[in-house]
């Protein structure tokens, strides 16, 4: 049975590959649509590597 460090460990790795999946979505759509950083698809993308980045925030305090 996993401890609970090496569950949290395990759950960052993930987070993290997450993240870089998110961001290079963000800039994919950020490059398709001409830079323009109020499109909807851009501000979702945005929220949603927000979201993450929170979440890794949390794990790692």
């Amino acid at each position: 049975m996993p401890l609970k460090g090496e569950i949290i460990i395990e759950q960052l790795k993930k987070l993290e590959i997450l993240i870089e999946e998110l961001r290079a979505q963000l800039y994919d759509i950020i490059n398709k649509k001409n830079g323009d950083l109020l499109s909807p698809e851009v501000v979702t993308a945005s929220k949603m590597l927000d979201s993450a980045l929170n979440t890794y925030i949390e794990l790692i305090k």
